[in-house]
């Protein structure tokens, strides 16, 4: 059952609405103003909020404020309940990020209708898309299809085949795209003074690569590159852009993928500062297989390069075969050319904690 939260300051009006929700086979939570309503929303994270503009203790402007800057709640569908006409109100609501508008009086079938129609929408966006070419071409005609776009992107994207080592972009670059691997993998990685490579993430099909930086419209603070032959869409940065201010959905989806990036890579250096060899070369195995290792496969053999692993646990070359040579007598893992199969992932993880 879809649940929505009314939050209305005035009694009676609160309560009709309830009832018409209900009646509507909807499951529907109460606020009598801004701050429970906020409250209420953090808890129980409903499917759709329904909102006064003018009420005690905190404003329908306020409510939608504090909800857009929890990444948990900023992708509810926000629908705004207000007396007032002016176009001055309506300006602001939107521009805050409101989904829509109903003044008050509405009957109920212009409520039930903006509901469902805003619910709608919302499950478009957020369908599990395939991770591939095809399924970008799908979510962005689906979001195309919602009306949210005032303009549309464009139909024919450009494809780069790299091959592998070859660069897709480099550090200190401008980014004037969005890229999506469609087939291979990618590595980002930086450089120090000394030419010596760290590998900042892993990156396989489905994922996107340079958004941070295109997003903070800086120069890109690392390079990337293939780990084998690859090919990747390039979405123009425009069209990008465009889809991301339209859509709080998608804006929240990335905002969601950039934290947990700064997370991810700060989780790493601080593994890389204190933890020893062996607890790093074994993340770095761990952190290959949890990438590219296909779900049920047993006995994962992982294809690396000496230096690409060098240049994720932090070490040079040397110290890694030598740790590599360890593992192998000690039956962790077994090795033939560059691919390594791991024997006992129990036990190498127990190593990282």
């Amino acid at each position: 059952m879809r649940s929505i939260l009314l939050i209305e300051d005035n009694t009676e009006v609160r309560e009709n609405t309830a009832e018409i929700l209900q009646l509507a086979s909807y499951r529907v939570f109460t606020a009598p103003n801004g701050k429970a309503g906020v409250e209420i929303a953090k808890v129980e994270k409903p499917d759709l909020i329904i909102c006064d503009i003018m009420m005690p203790e905190l404003d329908g402007y306020g409510v939608l404020h504090l909800l857009s800057r929890d990444s948990n709640t900023a992708g509810i569908p926000f629908i705004f309940l207000t007396a007032k006409t002016e176009k001055e109100d309506f300006r602001k609501g939107m521009n805050l990020g409101a989904d829509d508008y109903l003044t008050k009086p509405f009957d109920d079938l212009t409520l039930l209708d903006a509901i469902e129609m805003r619910l709608r929408k919302t499950d478009t966006l957020r369908k599990t898309f395939q991770k591939d070419a095809e399924g970008l071409t799908e979510f962005i005609n689906e979001a195309k299809s919602t009306g949210d776009l005032n303009q549309l992107l464009n139909g024919d994207r450009k494809v780069i085949r790299l091959k592998k080592k070859q660069l897709l972009f480099s550090e200190g670059d401008y980014p004037s795209a969005l890229y999506f691997i469609s087939k291979g993998k990618v590595k980002t990685y930086k450089t120090n003074e000394e030419g010596r490579e760290y590998i900042t993430a892993l990156h396989s099909e489905g994922d996107f690569v340079g958004y941070t930086d295109l997003l903070e419209e800086s120069q890109y603070n690392e390079s990337a590159a293939a780990l084998d032959d690859a090919e990747i869409i390039v979405v123009n940065r425009q069209d990008f852009f465009t889809l991301l201010y339209q859509n709080r959905e998608v804006a929240n989806k990335f905002i969601k993928m950039l934290s947990n990036d700064v997370i991810e890579k700060e989780e790493r250096l601080l593994k890389l500062a204190y933890n020893s060899v062996r607890k790093r070369v074994a993340e770095s195995l761990l952190m290959i297989y949890d990438r590219y290792t296909k779900e049920g496969q047993t006995s994962p053999e992982i294809p690396v390069s000496r230096e690409d692993l060098s240049s994720l646990a932090g070490a040079s070359k040397e110290t890694v075969i030598r740790t590599l040579s360890d593992f192998k007598d000690e039956k962790l893992i077994d090795i033939s050319g560059k691919n390594i199969r791991l024997l006992n992932l129990t036990k190498l993880k127990n190593m990282r904690n």
